[in-house]
């Protein structure tokens, strides 16, 4: 199956490539070039169409209470025009998705899903609303969401919006606003690292309001960035992914978001199965990698520790380019340590970096590690995450 976001026709006409992703959507893997989108958005603005992600409206009075029971996080203490990430787990502890909560009032919210696991979170959320005197209601065909992200986008967004003070917007706090005639909802939040924000549009009226963006952008450096910029900007952020680094067969120990769970809530799905995986520990961890040299290594590529291989001696290779080069051996009983969930070139940090699961014996700063890859090994060091600004500055602004 594949699917379109409302702005299809504009990235069908003006990205260099359209690939299936998450949830089986056409992504634009980028329009011009995706190191020059990457810097862009790090030193202007980039903007982005996110309309991939889900939105499920729940109404009630027992709205709260619902999902409150179905995020380890703590709602209860949302006011209006707060937003708060969480993840959603299974009876297992499993991750269901990360998802972003929005209050509108005590019986009004908004739950924004991941794009890979739409539909899915979306029936998670309507089958346990049943019952719940509250009114789950996926309606995510109805909106589209392009993202400005960058330093620049705040003093960008200030020229354009109207009903709101941009300048006052907090970080996850968002307001209802119009942009040339178009209402929408705009949320300070974003997935780059950067000042960025979120705007939750009517779908019928994005197209004009993404071209009017455009336009009205340029005097602040602002271009539109595909999927292959998300991935290296949230890279160097180790931001997880729903999919290779987030599914239902890691908890959220597993994946570092264990700081959102809260235990001290009486009862939420799968806080059982939370607090046994806390009594006796995880033995992998989410972590992250410097390569040596240019090449990223691929998805599932398989890590062992650097004592365990034999990079430097051993028979010399007798065929191909390589002959007379040493043969790489691993030693006898050597045991994989990890695998590689996400590699790729980090455009601001001049590094190339790797997203890996890691054996919690291995996963500590300075660990020397190999990746298997292609045929060939790197040498990989486990390093502090994230990789480009590390106390949140930018984000925060």
């Amino acid at each position: 199956m594949e699917r379109r976001t409302p702005l299809y026709d504009y990235h069908l006409r003006n990205a260099s490539t359209l690939v299936k992703g998450g949830g089986d959507f056409m992504f634009p893997l980028q329009y011009t070039s995706s190191v020059e989108e990457h810097l862009n958005t790090r030193a202007n603005v980039g903007m982005q169409d996110l309309s991939t992600m889900g939105e499920v409206d729940i109404k009630g009075p027992g709205a709260e209470r619902l999902i409150n029971r179905l995020i380890v996080n703590e709602i209860r203490d949302l006011m209006p025009g707060q937003a708060r990430y969480s993840t959603m787990v299974n009876e297992d502890g499993g991750v269901v998705d990360d998802i972003t909560v929005y209050k509108f009032s005590d019986d009004h919210f908004m739950i924004v899903t991941s794009s890979g696991p739409r539909k899915k979170t979306a029936r998670w959320i309507t089958d346990w609303a049943e019952g719940s005197s509250a009114y789950a209601t996926d309606v995510t065909a109805a909106i589209a969401l392009p993202v400005v992200q960058g330093p620049r986008s705040r003093e960008f967004l200030k020229t354009v919006v109207q009903g709101a003070d941009v300048e006052k917007l907090k970080y996850f706090r968002f307001a209802p606003v119009t942009i040339n005639e178009t209402e929408l909802l705009l949320s300070r939040s974003g997935y780059t690292g950067e000042l960025g924000y979120e705007l939750y549009a009517p779908a019928e009226e994005v197209g004009a309001l993404w071209e009017f963006l455009l336009n009205a952008g340029k005097a602040f450096g602002l271009k539109p960035y595909g999927v292959a910029t998300m991935q290296t900007l949230r890279l160097e952020k180790a931001y997880p992914l729903y999919g290779n680094d987030i599914n239902e067969e890691v908890t959220p120990f597993h994946v570092g978001l264990d700081r959102w769970i809260r235990f001290d809530k009486r009862d939420f799905i799968g806080r059982d199965a939370l607090l046994r995986a806390q009594e006796r520990g995880i033995e992998e961890r989410f972590t992250g990698l410097i390569l040596e040299g240019d090449m990223p290594a691929n998805v599932r590529d398989a890590i062992y520790p650097a004592r365990e291989v034999n990079l430097f001696k051993g028979e010399e290779k007798e065929y191909g380019a390589e002959a007379g080069s040493p043969e790489d051996k691993v030693f006898p009983g050597a045991q994989q340590v990890g695998y590689v969930t996400y590699s790729n070139k980090g455009h601001s940090v001049g590094k190339t970096l790797a997203l890996a699961y890691l054996r919690t014996s291995h996963n500590f700063v300075g660990a020397r590690l190999v990746i298997q890859t292609n045929g060939r090994w790197i040498p990989a060091t486990v390093a502090q995450t994230p990789f480009f600004d590390p106390g949140g500055l930018r984000l925060r602004a």
